[in-house]
């Protein structure tokens, strides 16, 4: 868990619903691409910022939902407030944490209520809440429904944080799925989901590739003391074919990795890592299929061992979790054994 803040300014809504004002560049806030996915995307995060208290962003990892809810939080009137991020299977643990603190001091409850003060004034994000505990979220809604009784609420907390917090929740899973076969709370799903941004996967935006990977080589050639080397027309192609399993953070990746191998001014095709040609959108006329799992297979294990087998360097390059790929390797495992 950590805490950042922003000192971003505050922008007011666009007045009219089509015409987009100019992003602000340069603040950590960025939200690249010139698509119209991207272009509703900013729109809705301009709307929104304002006057949000509850937001849940939902897309695949690896989408950018933090950086979404990073601009949420800089376009807030609490944008010179902290930003608190708490991975939502971590929360328990914090919650013990503070309880062995306290020797006890304190139960679950008020803990929770600990964590939202830290946030006071700003913003907590809770990533991954699909993958928080059941009796987590319980507590979590037992504090939202303090939140709304203003009569309760300095008898429960102690402090008044109702009308001074905000909450951003990310998922990549589809929650009301998960809350109507009883894995998430129906009640916090509904309203986490009163405002709800999807982000749309980077192969639905190919258009951004290009812009995308400018940005990302924009800010890592100063780490290898590069020039922000041009890239190739070749390189672009292969780029833009290829289906990007892990979204935007495995393109970082990639530019990462392509970077550390450029020696002159042009990034061609071959400082490219393997890409995986396998996997790239099914052309015109052809009438080959490819199960789903087959192609992310297959791509999860070339991966690896384009890693030598480190398992971390792979996760990052896929642009998932370690115990994401951990689950995947099982599966395969034992699709072999079966």
């Amino acid at each position: 868990m950590s805490i950042t803040r922003s000192d971003s300014s505050i922008f007011i809504d666009p007045s009219h619903g089509l015409v987009e004002e100019p992003w602000p560049e340069g603040n950590g806030l960025e939200i690249v691409g010139s698509s119209a996915e991207i272009r509703r995307l900013r729109l809705q995060v301009r709307r929104i910022g304002p006057h949000f208290r509850t937001v849940l962003v939902h897309g695949e990892t690896g989408t950018g939902k933090e950086q979404v809810a990073r601009a949420l939080h800089g376009m807030s009137h609490a944008a010179d407030g902290p930003f608190v991020v708490c991975h939502g299977a971590a929360l328990e643990e914090a919650v013990a944490g503070r309880l062995q603190e306290n020797d006890g001091g304190l139960d679950h409850s008020d803990a929770i209520c600990c964590l939202t003060r830290m946030a006071h004034r700003g913003t907590l994000f809770l990533d991954g809440i699909h993958e928080m505990p059941l009796q987590t979220q319980l507590r979590l809604l037992r504090l939202l429904r303090r939140f709304d009784s203003t009569q309760k609420q300095q008898e429960t907390c102690r402090h008044d944080l109702r009308s001074d917090l905000r909450m951003i929740a990310a998922t990549s899973e589809n929650l009301k799925i998960l809350a109507s076969a009883g894995r998430f709370q129906q009640e916090l799903y509904q309203r986490f989901a009163t405002v709800e941004i999807t982000l749309p996967p980077l192969r639905a935006r190919r258009d951004d590739i290009p812009d995308l990977t400018k940005h990302f080589m924009c800010q890592l050639a100063p780490l290898y003391k590069k020039k922000m080397p041009a890239v190739s027309e070749q390189a672009m192609e292969r780029m833009q074919r290829y289906n990007w399993p892990g979204n935007v953070r495995e393109l970082k990746g990639i530019v990462q990795s392509s970077l550390s191998r450029v020696e002159g001014d042009v990034l061609e095709s071959h400082h490219l890592p393997a890409l995986a040609e396998e996997t790239t959108l099914i052309r015109e006329g052809t009438t080959e299929s490819l199960r789903l799992e087959d192609v992310v297979e297959h791509h999860v294990l070339r991966v690896l061992k384009d890693c030598g087998g480190n398992k971390v360097r792979a996760a990052e390059m896929l642009g998932i979790s370690r115990s994401t790929l951990y689950r995947m390797l099982d599966a395969s495992a034992s699709a072999v054994l079966q």
